[in-house]
């Protein structure tokens, strides 16, 4: 809970009008003569971050001033992304205060200037109020903001970004040049090729046009330059095509095939890890793609029916279509590699509040920025759990009143933001003071539901939800009303008037018609209804001053700047959760949410204690003493022993749609079962519930199609085997034999393999131990490397074994601790590379494609992967002198067991060192470790921690960074 002063609530409250310029600010949280810096305990702190991998500093800076209540995560976040000047100098800030004071004394300094305050007194309250919500982590705005504002660089605030292009090469160069510039200041951009006209028509000089697909190749590869040119995450861009282009099919398949390059150059030998220097062929990788659907498509979708392919130039059919086989195919590529994600055009542009100036087509790259081309939006998130409120009898109730004051302060602050702001490009500027959107949002969604006893997946969690949404969205519309009186309403509104006021009146007929479930929503309801009906009274009046005011982004550095557990819209990622500690350290601690789900649900001190000891221990709910079965629900997260169903995050995004003005940044996570049937049940109900866009993420889909994959593998059987003639004699090992012990890690899933050879020469037998003992893993690595030992004592060559169980693909599957061995498909497709490299002679290894990261090296360097005479001494001379690079010495297992049973066991079992324990550097990581699962997210570049989903985009815990706009 928030910090607040006694006393009854105060708000920001516009009481000035046309005739009374200004708006008078009267106190949320502040005490007059008071500074809200005075109020808290401040001390210094050493901010020092490391790369865990090699032991590197990536980040240090001592003596930093901070509230004592903040975590070190939010301390370490802010220092190292916020703070503006030389590292070292005296130039550099070294407290929040210096940081917050640069940038809400300019949002202050603006709006004096432009005639927002009545008085300097009520611009003094504004400045207070504005500091104390940042300081006690009720609000932020996006990153762009604490980047620039108050710096001599640029005053750019956004952080989203929309461009358009033409049908001209003038157009498509000046794309490039644009959505450059916007990745070099680390933001990313979205927009619509479907003007351009497709590779099935013709140009006026009589050839044929090169089409949207082959220009996006330009624009990646131009995004990816960029990034590796300096930039710590990947750009993020949206590509979006409409449904009827003509070149839909070949936008749907260019990341698929790309997946199957990725593999096959994989499988070859080259480097396609994440960062590797091979990955740079592989094309389309720097955009999240989408495809635009209208209702006219849907519906032939449904019944079946053709839909026409339209000449840009012209709008004449160029081609019919099945709707249904277009619609598979885009379920299929979505199955296969997440992308493309869709977008329901009918229903973004029904809910457009200035269609006469133009059409949404496309969005920013994270799918919750919606509006006009060339324009932008500046965010801000409010944290959800500093308004919900325990009364002395341990009731919960959600502070409406005082969210609703501090959505008018902020809704302020950000408009203000647009008077002094700068912008990458004229046209966006124009736009944007034309129409100055605003997107704000909050984070903590789903711990606030857990807190308050509503399952994620529930028609309470889903009303409180909504009810939120709406009450936050009427109130900006309010104050936006507000302001309109006082500074004006914006350039377009007049033009755009009647459709303005038509969206406002379909936001607050969808309040009235939302259903009211308990006595935590109810309030809200009423809250939310009182607010939209302002605003249809209030705009009719005064008009608005913004054409846009709210959506729902990932929330991901500036949530951890909130020490906000969930982000966005998003549930729980799991109930325990990895933590530092203050001097270094860490911890794992179950959510503070769980304790007060339980009490909400009428679980008595005693048994909360009991069930939290639970949760520690197993990190789930199931059967914890004395919790109910129908409670379990509560506790579901996104991952884990319970995670929630994909129609469960639709159905969310569902309820909240239609109290936004733009969209919802979120990806639906579907699991490893999952169909193109269901894929295809998503993107349907998505249409018909009402939401703006998705997408989908099946997991473990991102390397290959698997279908595709079937294919080859089919054809592949169908060519004749090389066939080895074997005297079917069991040759036994004796009693004592040389031995190597290695230790590996493929994907999380740590495990150590014994390998023991005859005397004379040639591997004999092979022996698995995984590190989860008792796990079915475990059991089926010991009674496969039983067989594969018989197999090598009965003569099966090695050889074959390799060609055999390479690539064989399942989880876990991954990154491994092998520098020879980057990537492994399964801990079966490590195991024979690690073999073949320790016991094959080259030329049969090279054959099938395994070599060694130094003779990979010296292919890059002289175009042959074989070592030099010398070279080949020297190596030959080391490997009988030592151990080899990260492995153990040489052991030699116990002796086989005397008795009948354990005679017959081919592998002597050797005393499995005991693996040291995992560290965990994050709660994703945390939670691979309690679950023995491997998460699908990629490893952040700063730092090599694992990141999480924050919305469509990832998210580092360990240093803040994002893979999208933040």
């Amino acid at each position: 809970m928030t910090e607040t002063t006694s006393g009854p609530t105060r708000g920001s409250r516009a009481k000035g009008s046309k005739a009374n310029k200004g708006l008078r600010i009267e106190r949320i949280h502040t005490t007059p003569g008071v500074h809200p810096y005075d109020e808290v305990n401040w001390e210094r702190r050493d901010v020092v971050m490391t790369n865990w991998r090699d032991g590197s500093i990536n980040f240090e800076q001592r003596g930093v001033e901070f509230p004592d209540f903040w975590s070190v995560n939010a301390v370490n976040i802010v220092t190292s992304k916020y703070f503006r000047g030389a590292v070292g100098t005296p130039q550099r800030e070294n407290s929040l205060k210096q940081l917050i004071d640069r940038v809400v004394k300019t949002y202050r300094s603006a709006g004096e200037e432009n005639g927002y305050f009545a008085s300097p007194a009520d611009a003094e309250i504004f400045e207070h109020e504005l500091a104390y919500a940042v300081l006690h982590q009720i609000f932020a705005f996006n990153s762009p903001v604490w980047f620039n504002v108050g710096t001599k660089q640029p005053q750019q605030v956004s952080a989203c970004f929309i461009l358009s292009v033409d049908d001209s090469m003038e157009s498509i160069l000046d794309w490039y040049k644009e959505e450059g510039m916007i990745f070099k200041g680390g933001s990313g951009a979205g927009l619509n090729l479907s003007r351009i006209r497709s590779s099935k028509e013709l140009l006026s000089s009589g050839g044929n046009a090169s089409g949207p697909v082959s220009f996006m190749r330009g624009a990646d590869a131009s995004a990816g330059t960029i990034k590796s040119g300096g930039a710590t995450r990947r750009a993020a861009k949206m590509v979006v095509l409409d449904v009827d282009h003509p070149d839909v099919e070949a936008f749907i398949e260019t990341k698929v095939k790309e997946e199957e390059k990725i593999r096959a150059l994989r499988d070859a030998g080259f480097d396609m890890d994440l960062g590797g220097e091979d990955i740079t062929s592989v094309q389309y990788q720097n955009a999240n793609n989408s495809v635009r659907v209208t209702d006219e498509f849907m519906k032939a979708v449904e019944s079946g029916s053709k839909f026409g392919l339209r000449a840009r130039m012209t709008g004449e059919v160029l081609e019919e279509v099945d709707a249904r086989k277009l619609f598979r195919k885009m379920a299929e590529a979505a199955h296969a590699c997440a992308d493309p994600g869709i977008q329901y055009d009918d229903t973004i542009n029904h809910w457009h509040t200035s269609p006469e100036t133009g059409r949404i087509t496309a969005s920013n790259p994270c799918s919750e920025y919606m509006h006009l081309d060339n324009s932008s939006c500046n965010l801000a998130s409010l944290n959800l759990m500093k308004f919900l409120r325990d009364d002395d009898a341990g009731n919960q109730s959600f502070d409406a009143e005082r969210f609703a004051k501090v959505v008018e302060l902020v809704i302020t602050a950000m408009d203000i933001s647009i008077c002094f702001a700068d912008f990458p490009t004229e046209k966006i500027g124009e736009t944007t003071r034309a129409f100055r959107q605003l997107g704000i949002g909050y984070a903590n969604l789903g711990a606030l539901l857990m807190a308050t006893g509503h399952a994620y997946d529930s028609d309470g969690g889903r009303a409180l939800a909504g009810a939120i949404t709406s009450l936050m969205t009427g109130t900006s519309y309010k104050r936006s009303a507000e302001l309109a009186a006082i500074v004006g309403p914006y350039e377009g509104y007049a033009r755009n008037a009647a459709a303005h006021k038509r969206v406002m009146k379909q936001h607050s007929d969808a309040n009235d018609a939302a259903t009211r479930m308990d006595d935590l929503d109810t309030p809200v309801w009423a809250a939310a209804t009182e607010a939209w009906q302002d605003v249809l009274r209030l705009g009719e009046k005064n008009g608005f001053r913004n054409a846009q005011a709210s959506v729902l982004a990932p929330t991901g550095t500036i949530g951890l700047m909130m020490d906000c557990d969930t982000t966005g819209v998003e549930p729980d990622l799991a109930l325990v959760k990895f933590k530092k500690l203050v001097g270094g350290g860490s911890m794992q601690i179950v959510n503070n949410t769980v304790p007060k789900a339980l009490k909400r649900l009428g679980y008595q001190p005693e048994q909360v204690e009991a069930i939290v000891e639970h949760i520690a221990e197993h990190g789930n709910v199931v059967d914890a003493p004395g919790l109910k079965p129908e409670h379990y629900e509560v506790f579901d997260c996104a991952m884990g022993e319970r995670s929630i169903s994909p129609m469960g995050h639709v159905r969310m995004m569902a309820a909240a749609q239609p109290f936004l003005s733009g969209a919802i940044s979120k990806t639906v996570n579907m699991p490893a079962s999952s169909t193109v049937e269901d894929v295809e049940e998503i993107y349907l109900q998505g249409w018909k519930l009402g939401t703006k866009a998705l997408a989908v993420y099946v997991e473990n889909s991102k390397v290959g199609q698997p279908l595709s994959a079937k294919a080859k593998e089919e054809k592949k059987a169908e060519e004749p085997e090389k066939v080895v003639e074997y005297r079917p004699v069991r040759r036994r090992l004796p009693k004592g034999r040389p031995g190597i012990t290695t230790s590996f890690t493929v994907g999380g899933a740590e495990g150590y393999m014994t390998a023991n050879s005859y005397p004379d020469d040639g591997l004999g037998e092979v022996f698995l131990k995984m590190s989860k003992q008792g796990s079915t893993l475990a059991g089926m690595m010991d009674a496969f490397s039983i067989a594969v030992s018989v197999g090598l004592q009965y003569g099966v060559p090695l050889e074959t074994y390799v060609s055999k169980f390479t690539n064989m693909r399942f989880e876990p599957a991954g990154m491994t601790d092998d520098t020879d061995v980057r990537m492994a498909q399964s801990i079966v497709d490590y195991i024979f590379r690690r073999l073949a490299l320790d016991f094959l002679p080259f030329e049969t290894r090279s054959a099938l494609g395994i070599h060694s990261a130094a003779e990979r090296q010296r292919h890059l360097e002289t175009g042959s992967y074989e070592a030099s005479e010398e070279e080949e001494f020297d190596a030959d001379a080391l490997a009988q002198s030592a151990p080899k690079a990260d492995q153990a010495p040489q052991v030699t297992p116990r002796e086989e067991a005397k008795d009948a049973k354990d005679a017959d066991r081919t592998t002597a079992e050797p005393e499995a060192p005991t693996p040291a324990p995992r560290e965990a550097h994050s709660s994703t990581e945390l939670l691979e470790m309690q679950l023995g699962l491997n998460a699908d997210a990629p490893l952040c570049f700063s730092c090599g921690t694992k990141m999480r989903r924050a919305g469509s985009c990832y998210l580092c815990e360990g240093c803040g960074s994002t893979s999208g706009c933040s």
